[in-house]
């Protein structure tokens, strides 16, 4: 089964559009949890517009299930990993003033500044991922960096899916093969939702991991987080 981590950063900037504490981060990855998913993921900026730091700690305290955070890896990052230390780590190129994710790693342009970030995060036992482009080589690269896993980039996948979706999904299968030839663990993330999931899940070999997040707290507002969820959960069985 592949593994369903919830992305939680819509909540936290629902929270900060009007201060507070409401709605209650730490009751939502409680019950994101307890209606069947498989782990929490955080990804926390440094302008701290939806996660803040200090959610990361206090949810390293709640969260039962895998803890996944994602960032780009500079100190203050590097040093929150450190002191948290997640289940898992998933290292991605955001400018600071990124909307949102846009691009993976060149992990061969980049392979000696990722290897000495992942030892220091694998020295204190924590997984770690790269974030890149469905790309063999950039796979055959992440592998010399000691990673445990990529995170397939999966927005021109979910964008050209309605399209052609035989077209959208061929870069990400031969990436997938490249990793499992090579023996690095497979996540996927960005854009994926309720409509080509299943589809992606199916055809991708090994896919351990999907991170998810706008898709599927958009998608409660209309089903509920509870059956959003459960539906999520029945894509990836």
């Amino acid at each position: 089964m592949t593994k369903l981590s919830v992305n939680i950063n819509k909540i936290a900037t629902l929270r900060n559009a009007r201060g507070g504490d409401f709605p209650n981060l730490l009751q939502f990855a409680r019950d994101i949890e307890l209606f069947g998913a498989n782990g929490i993921t955080v990804h926390p900026r440094p302008d701290e517009r939806h996660i803040k730091y200090s959610d990361v700690y206090e949810l390293s305290q709640t969260v039962k299930t895998e803890f996944n955070i994602e960032g780009n890896p500079n100190k203050k990052f590097i040093d929150l990993v450190l002191n948290v230390k997640p289940t898992q780590v998933t290292l991605v190129p955001d400018a600071e003033d990124a909307i949102t994710s846009n691009k993976g790693w060149d992990t061969k342009n980049n392979l000696d500044f990722l290897k000495d970030i992942i030892s220091e995060f694998k020295i204190k036992g924590i997984r770690t991922s790269v974030f890149i482009d469905p790309l063999t080589e950039m796979v055959e690269y992440a592998k010399l960096t000691g990673a445990n896993r990529v995170e397939l980039y999966t927005e021109n996948y979910a964008s050209v899916f309605l399209k052609d979706k035989t077209n959208a999904i061929s870069s990400y299968i031969l990436a997938a093969k490249k990793a499992n030839e090579l023996s690095i663990g497979v996540n996927a993330g960005h854009d994926l939702n309720l409509e080509n999931l299943k589809f992606f899940n199916q055809n991708i070999p090994e896919l351990l991991e999907v991170s998810i997040g706008h898709a599927l707290i958009t998608e409660s507002l209309y089903h509920g987080l509870k059956e959003t969820i459960k539906m999520y959960v029945d894509r990836l069985n």
